[in-house]
């Protein structure tokens, strides 16, 4: 059984550096996918009580929905669409300080007011993103992209 070790009372940076080799602790003896994505959503929730925190799979020309934490989301996802989907076309991260400004935004939720988008890849191919979401205006910023695009490149070695 695996524990979540976390002080709540550090920066934010000592806290994803405390979580990384928890991460890779967690996914190390599982060889199911879908289960070491699910857990790695528990534990960034968890951590961060982010609004929702989850994954899309890349599955033929569509981002479809994986383990994720948080309300109801959106299901399929177009290449190029929304966030999500741009992230996928450029095959880099998207930090958005506020959705409602960004040209084709998807609106899974009313209440997601800010998005962090980090393509998962493989041999320089998107495979899945790890979308986040935030109630509040600019809440991700370069200590979030430096760190999960970190816990990405991990996730890149499960697929």
């Amino acid at each position: 059984m695996h524990e979540l070790h976390l002080n709540q009372h550090i920066s934010k940076e000592e806290k994803y550096s405390s979580l990384l080799p928890q991460l890779k602790a967690l996914t190390e003896d599982e060889s199911d996918l879908i289960a070491n994505l699910a857990n790695i959503t528990a534990v960034l929730k968890e951590a961060f009580n982010w609004w929702w925190v989850g994954f899309y799979l890349v599955k033929e020309n569509e981002l479809v929905l994986g383990p994720f934490q948080g309300p109801i989301a959106c299901t399929r996802i177009g290449f190029g669409k929304g966030v999500c989907g741009s992230t996928w076309k450029q095959k880099e991260t998207l930090l958005v300080a506020d959705v409602e400004k960004f040209p084709g935004h998807i609106a899974c939720s009313s209440a997601s007011r800010s998005e962090i988008v980090i393509p998962i890849l493989i041999n320089g191919q998107v495979v899945a993103v790890l979308d986040v979401d935030s109630e509040y205006l600019d809440h991700f910023d370069l200590t979030d992209r430096k760190y999960l695009e970190l816990v990405c490149a991990d996730i890149s070695n499960l697929f």
